[in-house]
């Protein structure tokens, strides 16, 4: 059985010309770039060649460009930088539905001695900016907002998020994990300071990412140790991956306009056919003002874990929130500060598509989803909810009766 792959936003397979790209320097030009030898110190110039690639992704300098090991790194290390260089303020703004990068971060800053606003969100996941610049002070240190959300995939107005953030003068942090390669960006002309990304999440490999540090703003690097990324992060550079990341910038630029047409269009066919074939769903997060290739629909009164556990039989990947957080079995924080009611919550599903993703995959999606949300609400707990509510489950009855559930046994 094949495997149907719509988990993308957790991370995405390694392009073969990545791979390609990355293979010579795990076997023949192995060396260490830190070295005082030719053979060692010649992959310098490599890797600098994959920085340029970055920018020209980014629209930034090379020199603003810091390879890491993933975003959780890069997130922490803009954050902790914008508090150690501004060590008399002690606010942090953000949002309450940021990825546990930053938000656990928050959470652990905290309990150090900083005061931290959690801007709350609407129905659509998205802040009011009358409240962002209300909760700005002259103790803010930082204010951190994700490009776009990873569960949702909603977009936030960076830009002009940033417009109000500068006009007092403080610092801007952006988590773009989920939006680099899929949508346009431009640091040349933008007001962000930090901006984050991961390689796994653009069809590079894992252990390898990016923090943008614009020219000019102050930086304290987390990782002390060598010389490595001109002193701003310490560490023996990670040269095949690093190679890899520059490869995938260099082919996220040839298809963002496959990510925003293609891909888009695949997403809303999957979209549009669970909301009409199935009863009692709802779309979580904004209609228009999201990645291209992310929907998160919840299916009232079932559990999404037995969803994912019915589509795992079928070879089909999804998920029910951040992969960071897939342990726990806490209903998703984004989806409670959305408001999302309990019988809900605990049913949504993200599918997040790539443009690896074919049409088949999506019509074989659509085949198997109904019988199986029709299965999973004869035996849920929230039976008497739906009963009540909606009728549902006299409904359901009747549709088993007439054979439905056949094509899930």
């Amino acid at each position: 059985m094949s495997v149907i792959y719509l988990d993308n936003n957790a991370t995405t397979r390694v392009d073969e010309a990545v791979l390609e790209e990355m293979l010579p320097y795990l076997t023949e030009y192995y060396g260490n770039p830190s070295s005082m030898h030719t053979f060692g110190g010649q992959l310098a110039r490599n890797i600098e060649q994959a920085r340029e690639k970055v920018a020209a992704l980014l629209g930034a300098q090379p020199t603003e460009i810091i390879f890491t090991s993933c975003g959780t790194e890069g997130d922490n290390a803009a954050i902790r930088a914008a508090l150690r260089t501004q060590p008399d303020k002690k606010n942090i703004v953000t949002t309450a539905v940021e990825h546990p990068a930053v938000y656990t971060l928050c959470k652990r800053l905290e309990k150090e001695g900083y005061r931290v606003t959690y801007l709350p969100v609407n129905g659509k996941g998205l802040i009011d900016l009358k409240e962002l610049k209300a909760s700005l002070t002259d103790d803010t240190a930082l204010v951190s907002v994700m490009c776009a959300n990873n569960e949702t995939g909603t977009i936030f107005p960076i830009e002009r998020i940033g417009q109000i953030v500068k006009e007092r003068g403080i610092l801007f942090h952006v988590d773009a994990v989920q939006a680099v390669g899929k949508v346009p960006l431009n640091m040349s002309e933008s007001t962000v300071d930090f901006l984050v990304l991961s390689g796994h999440k653009l069809h590079a490999p894992k252990g390898i990412g990016v923090l943008y540090v614009r020219k000019g703003v102050r930086f304290r690097p987390l990782l002390i140790g060598g010389h490595q990324e001109r002193g701003r992060r310490g560490g023996t550079s990670n040269v095949p991956a690093i190679i890899g990341l520059g490869k995938a910038a260099e082919l996220a630029i040839q298809h963002v306009t496959e990510e925003v047409t293609q891909v888009k269009e695949l997403r809303d066919r999957l979209e549009q056919g669970l909301l009409s074939q199935i009863p009692d769903c709802q779309l979580n997060g904004h209609p228009s003002m999201r990645l291209p290739n992310t929907t998160n629909i919840g299916f009232k009164y079932i559990e999404g874990e037995a969803i994912l556990l019915s589509l795992d039989r079928f070879g089909i990947c999804a998920s029910s929130g951040s992969a960071c957080t897939s342990g726990s079995l806490e209903p998703s924080h984004v989806l409670r500060a959305m408001g999302l009611p309990y019988t809900l919550l605990h049913g949504s599903i993200r599918f997040s598509l790539s443009r690896y993703t074919t049409s088949a995959e999506i019509d074989r999606v659509l085949e198997v989803m109904p019988a199986i949300v029709e299965r999973l609400r004869m035996i849920s707990p929230f039976k008497n909810e739906a009963d009540e509510e909606h009728g549902w489950l006299q409904t359901a009855r009747e549709q088993q009766g007439r054979g439905v559930m056949e094509t899930v046994k």
